[in-house]
């Protein structure tokens, strides 16, 4: 991971903060080639960026949550976003893993590596006793702002499509700024818009009593 001044920028990310601009090496499974993924040519993009951390290569949870994440990858594309797994793997490892693996045949995002825990760490989901990262799956908005945050051990999979729900979500509410989702919500289903006049009343204002 590469970031000017990253040390006086930000340390950690967090939720409702900037994720400063940084750059990593990656697997591109659809060019069956090397690449960068860079941080700042994504936001300038005005892309979202769904990054889905996962503990290594060559596991056993691992692949079936990235076939789960590949059953989602177009939906998540139409949605504005850009998809990038990482893991502490080297991204030759990750090219092996790709072409032996099975469950993998459907992956077309691209794999990042992060060989020294770097990317990881900072954002808070490196295991400095294993060497790997947990299960984390962190959304960042088009202006770059950290949005959502999710973290599992290492024996729990994920559920893509609940990532696609919160990722319609926050684009949802990117555009409704006043407007809050209740839990469950998809798009189509009744927001709720906070007031002195709604403290008390969700239930009503939800059924439409």
């Amino acid at each position: 991971m590469s970031c000017e001044n990253y040390e006086e920028v930000i340390t950690q990310a967090a939720i409702g903060e900037k994720v400063p601009d940084f750059t990593v090496e990656a697997y591109d499974p659809e060019d069956c080639g090397f690449c960068e993924v860079s941080f700042e040519e994504i936001r300038k993009a005005g892309k979202w960026l769904v990054l889905f951390f996962y503990p290594a290569d060559f596991t056993f949870v691992c692949p079936t949550e990235l076939a789960d994440l590949a059953n989602k990858h177009a939906e998540l594309q139409k949605l504005g976003c850009e998809v990038v797994s990482v893991s502490t793997d080297t991204k030759f490892v990750h090219l092996a893993w790709k072409n032996d693996e099975r469950l993998l045949k459907d992956v077309k995002f691209k794999m990042a590596a992060d060989p020294t825990g770097e990317v990881s760490d900072f954002f808070s989901v490196y295991d400095h006793t294993t060497g790997q990262a947990l299960r984390g799956t962190f959304i960042v908005n088009p202006d770059g702002v950290l949005v959502s945050s999710e973290v599992n051990y290492y024996n729990v999979g994920r559920n893509a499509e609940e990532l696609v729900r919160k990722v319609e979500a926050n684009v949802y509410l990117k555009d409704h700024p006043a407007e809050a989702c209740p839990a469950r919500w998809t798009p189509g289903d009744k927001t709720l818009t906070p007031s002195e006049k709604l403290v008390g009343k969700v239930y009503e204002e939800l059924n439409g009593d």
